[in-house]
């Protein structure tokens, strides 16, 4: 009977789709309505498929297929964003890069929004769910909650990637600092999140485990919170139910504030709180060693998700927001160093009698690595909050190279070693196909981000001391051209980076499809859940 229902549901969508896509007021809210058309069109053949055969649900297996098409999914649009933000790296090195034709869509404006969603969103993202679903059920001796609404966490999130990718390149956005997506996006991210919610709850009520790893704490608190940001920085008001335009509730300084409640702890809940969840459970599983102290973790947890949530002025130094709104942002975000170093303490330490595996396990290489520069870049950040050093950094490359340092050492490592620990174990293979090229992909990664980083600190510093440059008589000595010109070989070694980081990418992606295809089976795919 609920597949019927479902059918009946899917179909209307497809219809109203179709309609809203012939009245269409634009071409951005065209192209997406007629992705989601199709997305309910194939949704509808495939739930039709599911209830002729009316097949019963394993529930004595981990549902592991959805963590399979997360690794899948995380791996390719981790090639997708990084290669756009190479490209993008290039257009700014040399400008003629930024192609014109068929109305600007390849040019830079257009593809910065891409990547930045493609990375976080799209990579980080997948990444995330993948993880979650994959920590819940090991930790709580559970199979997913809800039957298949798992799949519709994984295929609903991959509509929103598709739907915001497509309207980024046609030029419809909220405008706001991480280009957020057009209003039904928004609406229809929210639906999926809740879902995500749900899943994830649903799974720890109905636990086997009574004691609830610390790993699934980090991970409900970046799936609540994440869900609280997105709903309250998105409010809108559509200017028509058949555009993709809206009007903002918040303006002004007001707008602001909110994006930057939101920005920030996108990055502490999204970027840290996810991905240290990650961490708690995937260095101990690689290092076959304990975690370091649990007690630590616990007052990791708290004091990151108090404190995180306050951190969010500090970007708006010096504007109209109120000089005790900022100061306040700047006080959090440095007393946030501790609790970001005692968590980075707790994963390194918990490599204790277990140092020797880092000369030859490249995969927890990768993972120690990912949090050294989890720990320089929850350093650098409060260090880049303080008023005095933030009137040098802010607006430069500076910031550039503080959020890809944490962003590709940090996120993008330990998603690498996720991975490489992941698909053997998912696909039931003896092992990786090569370790060599984990150890090749290492190299490049790290070179590559030490090449981009240290490029836009250079950069940055420079470009702050040129504007502030005054000469005898109080007047700017360097015109705002003067330091993009200075800033070129930089950006040309940024550009570098990206290309050693992308390589590494594609290294990773050809080494886990060989080993899907090209090494002996272990054992069956599917994961007996333990019994009571």
């Amino acid at each position: 009977m609920w597949d019927y229902i479902k059918l009946v549901a899917l179909g209307a969508i497809a219809v109203l789709a179709a309609i809203a896509a012939n009245y269409a007021h634009d071409l951005a809210y065209m192209v997406n309505a007629l992705t989601i058309m199709l997305a309910a069109a194939m949704a509808f053949v495939w739930t039709l498929r599911g209830a002729e055969e009316n097949r019963p649900e394993p529930v004595h297996e981990y549902n592991d297929g959805v963590v399979r098409a997360g690794a899948i999914a995380t791996t390719l649009w981790g090639v997708v964003g990084f290669l756009v933000g190479t490209i993008i790296a290039f257009q700014l090195a040399f400008p003629v890069l930024n192609i014109e034709w068929a109305e600007g869509y390849l040019n830079f404006g257009k593809l910065r929004p891409l990547h930045t969603s493609a990375v976080i969103f799209a990579f980080g993202g997948n990444a995330l769910i993948m993880a979650s679903f994959y920590i819940v059920q090991r930790t709580t001796a559970a199979r997913l909650w809800g039957g298949n609404l798992a799949w519709f966490v994984f295929w609903g999130y991959q509509l929103v990637i598709v739907l915001a990718a497509t309207g980024y390149l046609l030029g419809a956005t909220q405008s706001k600092e991480y280009a957020e997506p057009e209003w039904y996006v928004d609406w229809w991210l929210t639906i999926v999140w809740v879902a995500f919610l749900l899943v994830f709850l649903g799974t720890l009520i109905k636990r086997r485990e009574p004691h609830i790893y610390v790993a699934n704490w980090f991970l409900l608190s970046f799936i609540v919170t994440v869900a609280m940001l997105h709903v309250v920085n998105n409010i809108s008001i559509p200017v028509s139910f058949l555009g993709s335009k809206s009007v903002q509730v918040f303006a002004g300084v007001q707008d602001a504030m909110v994006q930057w409640w939101y920005g920030h702890n996108a990055v502490g809940f999204f970027l840290t709180a996810g991905f240290l969840g990650m961490m708690y459970y995937f260095v101990p599983k690689q290092a076959e060693r304990p975690v370091y102290s649990y007690k630590l973790s616990i007052i990791h947890f708290w004091a990151l998700i108090f404190l995180y949530i306050w951190a969010g002025p500090h970007h708006l130094h010096y504007t109209a927001l109120p000089d005790w709104a900022t100061t306040l942002g700047m006080v959090f975000s440095i007393i946030l160093w501790m609790p970001s170093w005692g968590g980075m303490i707790n994963g390194l330490m918990t490599l204790s009698g277990a140092w020797d595996k880092l000369r030859t396990d490249p995969i927890l290489r990768m993972m120690v690595v990912s949090i050294g520069f989890y720990g320089m870049a929850t350093f650098e950040g409060p260090m880049m909050s303080i008023k005095a050093v933030n009137s040098l950094s802010h607006y430069t490359d500076w910031t550039i190279g503080h959020v890809h340092s944490g962003a590709l050492g940090w996120n993008g490592m330990i998603t690498f070693g996720v991975l490489y620990y992941l698909v053997p174990r998912l696909w039931g293979r003896e092992r990786l196909y090569s370790l060599s090229l984990v150890s090749w992909h290492f190299w490049l990664a790290t070179i590559g981000i030490v090449l981009y980083a240290a490029s836009m600190w250079v950069t940055g510093i420079m470009e702050g001391l040129m504007w502030r440059e005054v000469d005898a008589n109080g007047f700017l000595v360097n015109a705002f051209a003067d330091t993009v010109a200075a800033k070129h070989p930089m950006y040309v070694v940024r550009g570098l980076g990206g290309v050693m980081y992308l390589t590494g990418a594609l290294i990773m992606t050809y080494n886990l499809w060989a080993t899907v295809a090209k090494q002996p089976a272990r054992s069956a795919l599917s994961v007996p859940v333990p019994a009571e």
